[in-house]
């Protein structure tokens, strides 16, 4: 299908043109139709798959059919600043041909240019949780006239535990709005609340099992806790990566390893959220622009950000849900390029890695770096409940003797 059979508005085709779009991705072709005609949507897709659009697009098609005075007429609820921003910036772009008036809403800055930015009356409004409620508790802005509510990565925002702040939200709306729900997963909580806030909903699912991508080489390498630092350092020597993202569990041990990773001589930018927003929108941006090849984060950078080129991502601590091993690794082997995704485990992390195998539906190749010297030998669980399929993996003592693949 190509864009102008989903009779989009004729700027908004303008702007798809300029930027260079062609077809619809699946989410925006089953999705866009459902909205346009003012239906309330949950969809579901993977990190990658072109969600924004398939929003933003209908969103602003609908704000053009109709006029109104009051304000906001579209919010769009993300839960991290990084996404809020880039969803700001898809709507400005995709809105270039309109008379089209956003704000952006998150925490961590001062309020000058917010205020700024509501006392011109946007048309559309894209938030965090909490500077939200904060301005809807001063009575800077109100939602009793909104037309259509966004909730975005609704997945995440259960993590993050925002449940609460979202649902606080809803119910300053009013129940005339049109409702449109996109995340990653639909787990049993995602289902409840879209049971609650949305109105005889179209349910759109593309590739609804996740599954890592076939572009990406995986590995696994068991060791002690004590040696993954050590573990790191010998294999951040070996590889030869043009960019590569190393995730940590916590904001604490990514500062630690950081620091001890500039300790030996490595140029690299850090993102998590106790950073202020100002370093985290530059260390984003440096990293993109190639000015630091690596990047070490929390999984603040794991989803919905466009980070384009990165060749590795390494895996410091396992993920705590299946879910994030995919969407961690999802940040290399993109626009069918290949990537590689390494993850160090130690003894405890062991149930981790198999509930991962049995998600995925895949057994992944235990490895041992060549020329470093381990402590004491892990144990390589095996997957019998894994489905079968294998990926290259030629057991965890074989080494990589006699056979340097690329990216080493």
């Amino acid at each position: 299908m190509a864009f102008e059979k989903l009779n989009l508005a004729e700027s908004l085709m303008r702007a798809i043109q300029e930027r260079g779009y062609e077809k619809p991705t699946p989410i925006q072709e089953q999705a866009i139709p459902h909205i346009i005609d003012r239906r309330d949507v949950i969809a579901s897709a993977q990190t990658g798959t072109g969600k924004t659009a398939a929003y933003a697009l209908p969103a602003l098609h609908l704000l053009q059919q109709g006029q109104g005075k009051h304000w906001p007429r579209v919010l769009v609820l993300s839960p991290t600043r990084e996404l809020a921003i880039q969803v700001d910036e898809n709507f400005q772009g995709y809105g270039k041909f309109m008379n089209l008036r956003t704000a952006l809403l998150y925490g961590g800055v001062g309020y000058g240019k917010q205020n700024q930015d509501l006392e011109r009356k946007p048309d559309v409004v894209v938030a965090t949780p909490g500077r939200l409620l904060d301005y809807l508790k001063r009575g800077a802005l109100r939602l009793g006239k909104l037309q259509i509510l966004v909730l975005d990565e609704v997945d995440r925002m259960f993590d993050m535990g925002f449940i609460e702040d979202v649902t606080t939200i809803v119910n300053k709306t009013p129940r005339t709005r049109q409702t449109l729900m996109f995340s990653a997963t639909i787990p049993d909580a995602v289902k409840r609340l879209s049971q609650w806030a949305l109105q005889k909903p179209v349910e759109v699912a593309i590739d609804i099992k996740i599954s890592p991508a076939e572009t990406v080489e995986h590995a696994l390498y068991p060791v002690a806790g004590i040696q993954k630092f050590d573990l790191l350092a010998a294999l951040l020597e070996q590889v030869h990566f043009e960019s590569v993202i190393i995730f940590f569990k916590t904001r604490a041990g990514t500062d630690r390893i950081s620091r001890w990773l500039k300790a030996h001589g490595h140029s690299l930018c850090t993102l998590h959220s106790d950073i202020n927003q100002r370093d985290r929108a530059k260390a984003l941006s440096d990293f993109k622009e190639g000015k630091f090849k690596i990047l070490t984060a929390t999984d603040v950078a794991s989803r919905g950000l466009d980070i384009s080129g990165v060749t590795h991502v390494i895996n410091y601590d396992v993920p705590q849900h299946p879910e994030d091993y995919v969407h961690r690794i999802g940040r290399t082997g993109r626009a069918f390029k290949e990537g590689f995704a390494y993850t160090f485990f130690s003894s405890d992390e062991t149930e981790l890695v198999l509930s991962i195998e049995r998600f995925i539906g895949l057994e992944l190749p235990r490895e041992k770096l060549d020329n470093f010297e381990y402590r004491k030998e892990t144990v390589a669980p095996v997957t019998p409940e894994a489905g079968g399929r294998k990926k290259r993996n030629r057991g965890f003592g074989a080494g990589r003797s006699g056979r340097r693949r690329r990216g080493f």
